[in-house]
């Protein structure tokens, strides 16, 4: 019995990789290659790590020491020969994978929050929002200790839109509001 789904040749799943690779915003670890490539229920997990280990070796995907995976000139210049060969209901998945990755990678890039020890235990948090035109604010802290400048970075982190939002309201109130 035929398996289902449209990628089962090894050949095909290499030009998969290429694909997603070729639109990935940054360079990413295996398991997010993984998660962005398994997109049809015909792939082999293991011919997929053997596509990806050749590929590799052939020179089409480079591997950094840091472990994560990015496309060579080589890699991009075949994708763009062949990916026309890729079934539209692969690449379709594949590209709505790819926009949740490279919207959270984006995402990531511009939300920034680092905490700095400083003298006495105490620590510094500097909060940044930017967006595609450049940096909205940067706002530096100090804070009694890293516990709770952690917690701040991370509540910041996850809603950075309330804090900016709520920074502006204070600021075009002019004293209209007694607090």
């Amino acid at each position: 019995m035929a398996r289902p789904g449209f990628i089962h040749d090894p050949l095909d799943i290499k030009l998969l990789v290429l694909y997603v690779m070729s639109r990935v915003a940054a360079p990413v670890d295996f398991a997010a290659l993984t998660a962005l490539a398994l997109q049809d229920d015909g792939m082999d997990y293991f011919l997929f790590a053997q596509a990806v280990e050749e590929l590799v070796a052939s020179g089409h995907l480079m591997l950094g020491d840091d472990g994560l995976y990015s496309i060579t000139e080589k890699g991009r210049a075949n994708s763009a020969v062949m990916e026309n060969s890729l079934p539209s209901v692969v690449r379709g998945r594949c590209n709505r994978a790819l926009a949740s990755h490279n919207n959270a990678l984006r995402r990531a890039e511009q939300v920034t929050a680092q905490v700095d020890t400083m003298e006495e235990g105490r620590c510094q948090l500097t909060l940044g929002l930017s967006d595609d035109a450049g940096e909205l604010f940067r706002l530096t802290l100090a804070m009694p200790d890293r516990a709770q400048a952690q917690s701040v970075a991370d509540s910041f982190q996850a809603a950075p839109d309330k804090l900016f939002h709520a920074l502006v309201a204070v600021l075009l109130d002019n004293g209209k509001e007694e607090t």
